[in-house]
């Protein structure tokens, strides 16, 4: 099958390898001319047969609707436009309503697999109609793993990064345990060795996951995680999440608390805590800590 591929990134870069890898034939473009294999859209659009297959694989917001506006002017009646992206759930539908008018289809795809994906497959997490899903299932059948890895979520637009989305938050949470369940361990004395007690961890026991095998190698290879600094991003995904429940009335109380966790990892000292601080020094007299003195120590009160 030949299908064109727009953003050949890290996750991108690595689909077009393994779709060649499966005998595909793949006309990538990217705005990098050192990774594209034609100079503009319009010419990966001309390469293709019809009908034309499209996947999107770029950064979710302004830059996916763009691209989408672009093929619609490029792309013909019966061809396929497959948004790969993390796009939010609710702008698939207005994709598949704007591309429809000219009879172009439409499947949203939520996409896993990170850079790990060319060697395992990736799970595809897919919405739109049948027939849409029917022609590019070949391709689907290339990037996912061996065994499982596919889903065709809903025949409404939205379904497939609807799940991929419950499923980041899924793993906010995972990730947000494991980490938790390292700290303690590293704090207390009577542990010698934390990097050995996850990797005993990972047969057998009830928690074991990939997840679990990629912290494991982390602080095999940097016992304390002294090269990291305790920061970390979110996507989007853990807050459309959490938004979806408020929405539908779904209690999420762990997913919740994980996005909430990431946030307080980018505040230096934590103006909540000072407000807390404060209260105790108020009803208790509980000691306080006043700011250290530049190049000093912190000042118990």
């Amino acid at each position: 099958m030949e299908i064109g591929l727009v953003g050949l990134g890290k996750m991108g870069g690595n689909m077009r390898t393994r779709l060649r890898n499966a005998g595909h034939t793949v006309v990538g473009f990217d705005r990098n001319p050192d990774v594209s294999d034609v100079d503009t859209l319009a010419a990966m659009v001309d390469a293709l047969p019809s009908p034309a297959v499209v996947w999107v694989m770029v950064p979710a917001g302004d830059p996916t609707h763009a691209t989408i506006t672009e093929l619609k002017e490029l792309l013909s009646e019966g061809d396929l436009v497959i948004d790969g992206g993390n796009s939010k759930y609710t702008d698939d539908a207005a994709h598949a309503e704007d591309l429809a008018t000219d009879g172009i289809g439409f499947v949203d795809c939520g996409v896993s697999g990170g850079v790990w994906g060319l060697q395992n497959g990736y799970a595809l997490m897919c919405g739109g109609a049948d027939e849409h899903i029917a022609l590019a299932q070949p391709i689907f059948d290339a990037l996912k793993p061996d065994e499982g890895g596919f889903v065709h979520a809903g025949k409404a637009p939205g379904a497939g990064h609807f799940a991929k989305m419950v499923h980041n938050g899924i793993e906010y949470a995972m990730m947000q345990s494991y980490a938790e369940g390292w700290e303690l361990l590293e704090k207390v004395d009577i542990v010698d060795n934390v990097p050995d007690i996850f990797d005993s961890w990972r047969s057998g026991t009830v928690i074991r996951s990939w997840l679990l095998d990629l912290l494991t190698e982390a602080v095999q290879a940097d016992e304390h995680l002294d090269q990291l600094r305790g920061y970390a991003d979110d996507s989007g995904e853990g807050r459309w999440t959490v938004e979806a429940a408020i929405e539908n009335a779904v209690p999420m109380h762990v997913i919740a608390a994980s996005l909430f966790a990431r946030f307080t990892s980018r505040q230096e000292d934590s103006p909540a805590m000072k407000a807390i601080a404060a209260m105790r020094n108020q009803f208790g007299g509980h000691a306080v800590h006043t700011p250290p003195p530049p190049g000093g120590e912190e000042n118990p009160g």
